[in-house]
């Protein structure tokens, strides 16, 4: 069809606008081929005769259901209007700053934070295909990361645009992508390097500018490389044409490089001070722009994040402040006063304090900085001149030096970024980003513009050639004949600036002059290009700039500064001196041997597609142009080894205001970046490219059924377009695809729309009609009923007389009259029946009400006197009770007193014994002092008669010695004085000593009298005391005698249960011995009485030796010699009592001392003997405790007997069994004479005992042999105790003798109990085996009369097995066990039950080691089953399925009461006995959640690639929706798609889970809550891809998403998992279908999605309405104001800003506990696992 016919009324197009670009009208009259006037109506509703050129008709616009559309190559008009129109649409109304352009992206810049950009979105492109999901710069990085890791080849994605436009976000967010979906196995965190170097770049790098705020002065290629595994191993940076006249200068509202705002920010920091830094304002270098201050941006906090992310690249703190010196260097220097002196001079003040600073900082001469700003060396061949510099002159070269300094600055700090992301291994493959500035064009454009254009050009030229080479490969892909397409080639411009003798190495020849100027620069380009190239032009108004041809616009260069920013120079002597500069850093800036910048570039081989141009020579090489030549095709080179890919960022308005759509710089960027280039190349082929399913289910309706019937979908389409499109060389038919030209498209849509319209209009006419008839009917009835009613009246008013009046009043009457006659007669029939019938019913119901009452009076009595008789069986028992209680606390009360008694009475006995010992003790001292007495009175009367003797002598010396008197008088004249003295003093002192000698005598005689009175009275007392105890002892030994005689009648009472005791008695022969054994002790006891006699004897004879050497200690006539004569005189006639009382005194120490000690070693004994009595008290608390005990066991063999005669009752159950056997027979006929054969072997063997039970009865009969000696030993015991305690009677000597006995009792005793403990079990279990044997002897002798099988044995529920048997049973039962075939045969768990059986028999035989181990290897083989099967779902489901019963085995049996609530009496009998398993429990619990969480993985895997195509893509309601054009990022190349998901395959997958985790008996708790996770997962993955597919958001794509959860409901409830909560789980899904349903107009529409909407966040409803997209003209878009309002309704809920929905979010799992109902000795081992080395006990 021409494309001239599409012009008709009612189209629309696109005229030319100033202010737009252009503007929208409808066409009101069809076009005729030949007029000059296009009679259109505007927007605005204005007619406008619009002159058309009939070669150049205005574009057409597409249909507004091609408007919005994710690639700009699916629309059907391709030009440049419906591609701003589409970008706007998307960009202000559907908030979509992403639109692919063909292989382009088209980024624009909404200077907003978008919630679009979480690592949940990272995930939810990743492995998607290009087109699937809407278009995101996520998207590209993923399709560069895919077909590198397919194709083996490396790629590189091109991010370019102008300031502003948003190059560096996007460029990191790609770089992002690679680090999180490739993340590195290496401890190094190679990716978070990687995105570290972006802050450091963007500090030193990034400014503000008057287009963007942090504005990137330099291009960047970022190369990460990857290893074999495609994950990131490191990156290299590689830099082009850093802006470094910003350091010296920027315009107004501009700033520095962000690092030097960010130090002044910084500079009173401690480790700042140093560097003498202020604010910025401060500084000439920082404050030309004027404002220093960016709004938002807090420099000092992205100091501190520059700070971290040097170190995390392991740059450490010396380094950093080598770099913050040098800045402040640069900054100092920018301070720097020069002033002229005069007009050919300047000079720098030496007092100047920045330079001082400047130098100090960089360690620099002063003297030689200050000559050498203001001075130049000029060097000739001849001489050398020093020249003095001007103050501009001077200034230049400052600021040169500055640029320089800085520049080396920040190719060392990219060098070090480098060093830092190198690696060691071998680089596999790598992604290149390219972050370069786009086409720039000012009102003032120098050198950088110049450069940046020119690579630009570069860029734009290998963009051409790979869209040519991409439509040729999809041509011949498809078999479509090639046919040139003419597009613009700018190579012209390249060869203008780069070739030989081009605008480059004119201008570099120019630089190597000396006296070379811009004007003789711009003269030679005048004089070469000047007429002779097309894309060269001089200005009219101008002879400083000349004009260049781009492809995206001719731009006017000035030339001023051409050759200064080429040259790039400073002067050598400056260069020299920071040469010889002790700071490090500075000097090796200014070597003649750089290093390398990286070491990467010698590890990519490329190849260049066309000759470089090299330099002439080596001084060419070193201009700013010629080192930018040679890096530009370095980077082309790169790029064309490498698969490009394209992004284009777009800055939409200049004032950077969100979401504002600026048509006109939109569309100049358009032009400028390739977009429209690549649209155009598109255009004129076949632009619109459709698979055949596409085509067929879009524009089936255009098929007729003839042409639907047939089966070949692809022939169909061959034959519709050829019936509809009459021009064949409108279209072209490929393999896969339909090509289409532009217009076609939109052709195809309007016979649809027409179709449709006309389809619309036949339903409309025939609703009406049918409407219409309706009414039409509805209004003839009313007017025939009106009709009816009229002539009705009519008649009877024509036909009423007077005699038909009385005649109809007669009749009334009679009427009257005869009805209630009848009436009357009914009524009266009724009233009899119903009386008739109450009265049998009354008498039915009161008979039936006496018997009742009959019934409950006698039941009443009945209950009375069974109440009464319970009650006094009650009432008996309570009261046998509780005299038996009585009479043993009696016995208990009484033997305390017997006890206690005799405590005392051993006391009194002991007390008495020391009173008489010390008595016999105090008579002996009496008769020593009086023997002594007489002995002094006999010694008295020697001395007597010594002393006369001794006067008679001393009278005659005294005759003697008056001779010698007289001459010793005058001595003792003088001696005289001092001998009366010395003779009063001693006469005091023996009066003193005579006086307290005779107070002493009588004292000690006073006390000694009242000690013998105090002695008789305690005989006294203790005599009472003893016969009052006599008679206590009596009265106790009746009471123990009435005791014993008790005792007995209960013995006798107990005769009947003790015919087993009765038979230990034989063992009395025992008693002869005990009693020997008695009267060897008491013959010990006189031994010992004896001893303690002579003892004592030894004593006393030992305390009159001590006397006597006491006696004779004393010389009396030393004492003597020792007094005068006058002392002696003072004694009296007794005067020889003071010797003896001395010794007396003496004596009566060592005595008491003696008493003392005695009294202590008696004390000692009367304690032991306290001990001893105790410990009988003890001895006879023991013999109660027996009795009692005795008592128990009395008991328990009456509870045994209850309990066999309970199992007994068994039997019937057995018979029950048997029978169920028997109608087994029809069944097992075939095995029959098998089992027969077997049977008879069982029987013999019961019959004759296996050897098992012959050793067990061995044992037991061993074991009963034991037990009867005990017991009788028990017996001897009793009677030996009953004559002790008649012994008690007889004499308290034998104490000592009891208290041995009653030990040697208490061990026997508590030794019998065990035995007797031990003789129960045994004989108990011999009773089961044999009531066991009886009963399974039975059952078999039944078994065989009927031929049918049956268990030979009762079982136990333990598996025996050996300690070397452990790794067999985990390689069989575990490790080498299939489940597949074998669930179906067996209980659910059977492994785990078989487990706990061995746990169970090591338990049995109380091995700690050997229960350890098992476990232990068992918990190790699960583990290593599941790890070597994480991907076998059904592995992983059987095993979680039998660890988790494993878990509920070591609970229902721990012996736990909260366990064993549900078991029964068998299975509480089963517990474990001797070890506690709670650790292990936990351990399983831990291993059991591992199990889950990897079995959840594992469904997720396997479901969630059916979830998107299954639940969105999909169409579970046929023809309900069509396809839409998808453009060139989504060519489907496949007809048949009977290979894609649906959602059958989705329920068929849930099933097949379902049933497997059923079969392998997964608990019904642990199936729903798996099941819910699952049903989690499809409503977040589909809700996530619903957010991010727009072309899913339509009103049909709703139902068919409601269609398809009313699906999985379905299936819920077949599966009667209601209650799982699965559905809750897809409530945000089924609310986002609601969602797109619903009407989405008024105000009311949006309050009600407001409140309908509570499970979808407000970011996520707004997501929604702004993808809402109509798949047909009769629906609307969703208006930009509604969004708005329902957005302001929503803000005050507060729920979480996030768009994604965590597809990683687990639920918590819980393992409920339920016992199992399988009984362990019910459970058999299958042949099939192997496991013949176990046997069942």
């Amino acid at each position: 069809m021409a494309l001239a016919e599409l012009y008709t009324q009612y189209n629309r197009v696109w005229i030319p606008d100033n202010e737009e670009v252009w503007q929208s009208a409808e066409i009101t009259k069809n076009y005729k081929a030949g007029d000059r006037f296009l009679h259109v109506q505007l927007e605005d509703g204005t007619e406008l005769n619009y002159p058309v050129d009939p070669a150049a008709l205005p574009p057409l616009r597409n249909p507004d259901i091609l408007v919005g559309e994710n690639d700009l190559t699916a629309l059907s008009y391709l030009h440049e209007p419906a591609v701003l129109h589409n970008l706007k649409v998307r960009f202000v109304e559907s908030k979509l700053i992403y639109t692919y352009s063909g292989i382009i992206l088209v980024a624009i810049n909404p200077y907003k934070q978008l919630p679009i950009y979480g690592d949940a979105i990272i995930h939810a492109y990743s492995g998607q295909n290009m087109g699937d999901m809407d278009p995101h710069i996520f998207a590209v990085a993923e399709e560069a990361y895919k077909q590198m890791a397919r194709n083996n080849k490396n790629q590189s994605i091109i991010v370019s645009g102008e300031s502003g436009a948003g190059k560096t976000v996007s460029a990191r967010y790609t770089m992002r992508y690679f680090a999180t979906v490739s993340k590195s196995t290496s401890n190094a965190h190679v990716e978070d390097k990687v995105l570290a170097s972006n802050p450091i770049t963007e500090a030193v790098g990034n400014a503000k500018t008057t287009r963007n705020d942090n504005s990137s002065r330099f291009g960047k290629y970022t190369e990460i490389s990857f290893d074999q595994s495609y994950r990131i191993i490191g990156a290299n940076m590689r830099t082009y044409l850093l802006e470094k006249s910003r350091v010296v200068f920027q315009s107004e509202n501009e700033r520095n490089y962000h690092i030097f705002y960010q130090l002044c920010a910084s500079a009173m920091q401690p480790e700042f001070q140093h560097l003498k830094l202020g604010s910025a304002e401060k500084f000439n270098y920082t404050r030309m722009g004027g404002n220093t201050v960016i709004e938002g941006v807090d420099d000092r906090a992205n100091m501190v994040e520059t700070q971290k992310t040097f170190a995390l690249l392991g740059l450490k703190e010396d380094f950093q402040m080598d770099i913050f010196k040098t800045l402040a260097a640069i900054l100092h220097l920018g301070n720097v006063e020069i002033t002229a002196v005069g007009d050919e001079r300047s000079s720098i003040s030496p007092e100047d304090s920045h330079l001082n600073i400047f130098c100090d900082l960089l360690d620099l001469n002063f003297d030689k900085m200050t000559q050498w700003l203001c001075h130049r060396k000029i060097i000739t061949t001849s001489e050398t001149v020093i020249k003095p510099m001007t103050k501009p002159q001077a200034v230049n070269a400052r600021d040169a030096l500055a640029k320089k300094i800085y520049s080396h600055l920040f190719d060392f700090i990219v060098e070090r970024i480098n060093q830092a992301l190198q690696f060691t291994g071998k680089q596999h493959t790598f992604i290149g980003v390219l972050d370069i500035y786009g086409f720039e064009t000012f009102d003032v454009n120098s050198f950088e513009q110049f450069c940046i254009n020119y690579a630009n050009e570069k860029l734009q030229l290998q963009f051409n050639l790979h869209v040519f080479k991409l439509e040729q490969e999809e041509y011949m892909k498809e078999d479509i004949p090639w046919t040139l397409i003419d597009f613009y080639d700018n190579q012209p411009v390249i060869d203008l600036i780069e070739a030989k003798m081009g605008i480059l190495e004119l201008l570099d020849e120019e630089c190597l002059l000396p006296h070379g100027t811009d004007e003789n620069w711009l003269q030679k380009l005048y004089n070469n290009f000047v007429n002779k190239n097309a894309l060269f032009e001089k200005p009219r108004m101008s002879n400083t700039s000349f004009i260049i041809q781009h492809f995206a616009d001719k731009v006017e260069y000035k030339c001023e500064g051409f050759l200064e920013k080429n040259r790039d120079t400073v002067y050598e002597v400056l260069m020299e001196i920071l040469k010889e500069s002790k700071f490090r850093l500075c000097a090796n800036f200014f070597q003649d041997n750089p290093v390398s910048i990286s070491p990467f570039s010698s590890t990519i081989n490329i190849k260049s597609a066309r000759p470089v141009l090299k330099p002439p020579n080596k001084q060419l090489r070193m201009t700013v142009g010629s080192k930018f030549r040679s890096s530009l095709s370095l980077l082309m080179e790169t790029l064309n080894a490498t698969t490009p890919h394209y992004v284009r960022c777009i800055k939409p308005n200049d004032e950077k205001q969100p979401f504002e759509f600026d048509s006109k710089r939109v569309a100049q960027q358009l032009r400028a970046c390739g977009v429209l280039e690549t649209i155009r190349i598109s255009a004129q082929s076949y632009p619109s490219r459709w698979t055949y399913i596409e085509f067929f289910s879009r524009y089936s309706i255009l098929m007729t059924q003839q042409e639907l019937s047939l089966n070949d979908k692809k022939q169909i389409c061959k034959i519709v377009l050829q019936r509809l499109i009459q021009d064949p060389n409108q279209y072209q038919f490929g393999r896969t695809k339909i090509f289409f030209r532009a217009g076609q498209v939109a052709y195809l849509e309007k016979l649809r729309s027409d179709k449709l319209r006309h389809a619309c209009i036949m339903i409309q006419k025939s609703v009406r009609g049918w409407l219409q008839r309706k009414k039409f009917l509805r209004i003839k009835q009313a007017a025939v009923t009106i009709q009816q009613y009229f002539r009705g009246q009519r008649t009877v008013r024509q036909a009423i007389t007077a005699r038909a009046l009385k005649q109809t009043w007669a009749a009334i009457i009679i009427q009257k009259y005869c009805r209630g006659y009848l009436v009357r007669k009914l009524c009266q029939l009724i009233h009899v029946a119903a009386v008739t019938i109450q009265a049998f019913t009354r008498g039915f119901l009161a008979r039936k009400k006496y018997r009742k009452m009959l019934e409950e009076h006698k039941a009443v009595i009945l209950q009375k006197y069974a109440r009464a008789w319970l009650a006094r069986r009650r009432f008996q028992n309570i009261r046998r009770f509780v005299s038996n209680i009585q009479l043993s606390y009696r016995v208990q009360r009484l033997q305390k007193k017997i006890e206690e008694q005799s405590r005392e009475n051993h006391g009194l006995l002991e007390r008495l014994t020391n009173l008489a010992s010390t008595h016999m003790n105090d008579l002996d001292t009496i008769q020593k002092l009086e023997l002594e007495l007489e002995k002094l009175t006999a010694q008295k009367r020697t001395y007597e008669e010594k002393g006369k003797k001794y006067k008679e002598d001393s009278e005659q010396k005294i005759f003697k010695l008056e001779n010698q008197n007289k001459e010793l008088r005058e001595q003792k004249e003088t001696l005289e004085i001092k001998l009366q003295e010395k003779t009063e003093e001693m006469k005091e002192k023996m009066d003193g000593l005579t006086k307290q000698l005779f107070d002493d005598i009588q004292k000690e005689e006073s006390q000694r009298m009242i000690l013998e009175k105090k002695i008789q009275n305690q005989k006294q007392d203790y005599e009472k005391e003893i016969e009052l105890l006599k008679g206590e002892i009596k009265v106790l030994k009746e009471e123990k005698s009435w005791l014993q005689q008790q005792v007995q009648q209960e013995i006798i009472i107990q005769d009947g249960l003790k015919i087993e005791v009765g038979q230990l008695t034989k063992q009395a022969q025992k008693i002869p011995e005990l009693q020997k054994e008695i009267e060897l002790l008491q013959t010990q006891k006189l031994d010992v009485e004896k001893q303690a006699q002579s003892q004592k004897r030894e004593m006393r004879e030992k305390m009159s030796e001590v006397t006597k050497q006491l006696l004779e200690s004393y010389d009396f006539e030393d004492v003597r010699s020792r007094l005068s004569t006058e002392d002696l005189e003072h004694l009296n006639e007794d005067g020889e009592l003071w010797f003896a009382y001395e010794g007396l005194k003496k004596a009566t120490r060592v005595l008491e001392s003696h008493f003392q000690s005695q009294k202590e070693i008696y004390e000692n004994e009367i304690e032991g003997l306290n001990f001893k009595v105790e410990h009988l008290s003890q001895d006879i608390n023991h013999l109660q405790k027996l009795f009692r005990e005795e008592n128990d066991i009395n008991d328990g063999i009456r509870l045994e007997v209850s309990r066999l005669t309970s199992e007994n009752m068994v039997i019937p159950d057995l018979k029950q069994q048997v029978s169920e056997l028997e109608n087994q027979k029809l069944d097992l006929e075939n095995r029959l004479q098998e089992q027969t054969v077997k049977l008879k072997e069982m029987s013999n063997q019961l019959h004759h005992e296996p050897e098992g039970d012959r050793t067990l009865r061995r044992t037991n009969e061993a074991q009963n042999e034991i037990n009867i000696k005990a017991k009788e030993r028990l017996n001897v015991i009793t009677q030996e105790i009953e004559g002790l305690s008649n012994g008690l009677k007889q004499d308290e000597i034998h104490d000592e003798v009891k208290s041995k006995i009653k030990q040697e009792t208490t061990r026997l005793t508590v030794e019998n109990m065990d035995l007797e403990e031990k003789l129960d079990m045994k004989d108990r279990i011999i009773k089961k085996l044999e009531d066991q044997i009886k009963t399974l002897t039975k059952t078999i002798e039944k078994v065989n009369e009927v031929h049918v099988p049956t268990l030979s044995k009762e079982y136990i529920g333990m598996m025996e097995y050996k300690k070397e048997d452990e790794e067999r049973i985990v390689q069989n039962l575990i490790l080498d066990l299939k489940p597949r075939g074998v669930v179906v045969n067996m209980i659910p768990g059977l492994p785990a039950h078989i487990l706990f059986m061995c746990v169970r028999y090591a338990d049995y035989l109380n091995d700690a080691d050997m229960l350890k181990s098992f476990i232990n290897v068992t918990i190790d083989g699960i583990k290593q089953v599941v790890k070597e099967n994480s991907e076998d779902f059904e592995m992983l489901s059987f095993w979680l399925s039998n660890t988790y019963y494993f878990l509920n085995c070591l609970k229902q049996y721990s012996g736990e009461e909260e366990f064993m609530k549900s078991n029964t009496p068998r299975q509480n009998k089963n517990c474990l006995k001797h070890f506690d398993l709670s650790e292990y429990r936990q351990i399983l619990s831990d291993l059991a959640i591992r199990i889950y969480h990897q079995f959840i993985v594992v469904m997720e895997n396997n479901i969630q690639p059916m979830i998107v195509p299954g639940m969105l893509e999909y169409e579970s309601l046929q023809g309900i929706s069509g396809l839409k054009p998808t453009g060139f990022r989504k060519r489907s190349s496949s007809i048949d798609d009977t290979d894609t998901y649906t959602m059958t395959s989705i329920l068929q997958q849930l099933s097949y889970f379902y049933s497997t985790m059923c079969q392998n008996g997964l608990d019904s708790e642990l199936l729903k809550q798996a099941v819910k996770q699952l049903f989690f997962l499809i409503g977040a993955v589909t809700l996530n891809s619903l957010f991010l597919r727009k072309d899913m958001c339509s009103c049909r794509k709703g139902m068919q998403i409601r269609c398809n959860i009313s699906y999985l409901e379905e299936w819920l409830k077949d599966k009667n998992l209601q209650s799982s909560n699965a559905k809750e789980t897809l409530e945000p899904l089924a609310q986002a279908a609601w969602l797109l349903q619903v009407k989405k107009i008024t105000d009311d529409d949006a309050k009600e999605i407001c409140e309908h909407c509570t499970s979808l966040s407000t970011v996520q409803i707004v997501k929604i309405l702004n993808s809402y997209t109509p798949i047909d003209d009769f629906e609307k878009r969703v208006a930009p104001s509604f969004v708005r309002k329902v957005q302001a309704m929503l803000n005050n809920r507060e729920d979480v800003p996030q768009l994604m929905l965590d597809t990683k979010y687990l639920f918590q799992v819980t393992f409920p506990f339920t016992p199992s109902p399988h009984a362990l000795e019910m459970i058999q081992v299958p042949s099939s696992f192997k496991l013949g080395f176990l046997t069942r006990v």
